[in-house]
């Protein structure tokens, strides 16, 4: 069994889905800070073949708050409108846009169980199994920070396998994981490329660019273009 725990992003990019379709449990890591000018609530567009940002309104958010604690704005339906406008053209936008509509429409206030819902949504469209948790509903020692709190997770959760993103090899060691007896792995991930409007490919787009140009099926085949190491 493995697990992989990483924060909550909006529309988050394919790599991010990668991890998540790799894991027989995904905790969703609600309850840490959230980080100003990432991509919890932005994230990358395409708007007339270039790179556009996009940005979920919140209400209160700080750095001294735990992403569970901050709410969701109002701009969810202004947000639809920009990305109708930019992919209505798009071969599966007819397929895609429902899902993305259910997501930002969403009444959910609170920002961790919003961005929770639309990951539990995609998951579901892309027709994944994995089991997804917050980890503010985990009891766990909450005084633990990076590898540590991690590791404890692991064990109380009795999982044996921890995945990361292959980012986390600057961050974490795989012989403290295994004092633990927690193997610790990192996926490599495959360049993906895929048909945009032109043929100038625009790399590392939010999911949002690649359910518009490419059928379920293609996507299955790109969650699992990675190695593990």
């Amino acid at each position: 069994m493995s697990i992989a725990i990483m924060q909550p992003y909006f529309f988050p990019y394919i790599g991010y889905f990668q991890l998540l379709n790799a894991v027989d449990i995904y905790v969703i890591a609600d309850d840490l800070h959230y980080i100003k000018n990432g991509f919890i609530n932005k994230n990358i567009i395409l708007m007339n073949n270039q790179e556009f940002k996009i940005s979920l309104q919140l209400k209160g958010a700080s750095q001294n708050k735990l992403i569970n604690e901050i709410e969701v704005g109002a701009n969810g339906a202004k947000l639809l409108e920009t990305i109708r406008r930019s992919y209505k053209k798009a071969p599966h936008f007819e397929d895609a846009f429902p899902l993305i509509e259910k997501i930002l429409l969403n009444k959910e206030e609170n920002l961790a169980k919003f961005l929770g819902d639309a990951l539990i949504r995609v998951a579901a469209y892309l027709e994944m199994d994995t089991k997804i948790l917050y980890s503010s509903e985990i009891e766990k020692d909450n005084s633990l920070m990076m590898d540590e709190r991690i590791i404890d997770i692991c064990n109380r959760l009795n999982e044996k396998e921890y995945v990361n993103a292959v980012g986390g090899k600057n961050l974490y060691c795989k012989l403290k994981f295994a004092e633990a007896t927690v193997d610790l792995k990192f996926i490599n991930k495959e360049k993906i490329v895929y048909k945009q409007f032109n043929d100038d490919f625009i790399a590392k787009l939010s999911l949002i660019d690649v359910l518009m140009f490419n059928s379920v099926s293609n996507i299955k085949k790109m969650l699992v273009s990675y190695d593990l190491v």
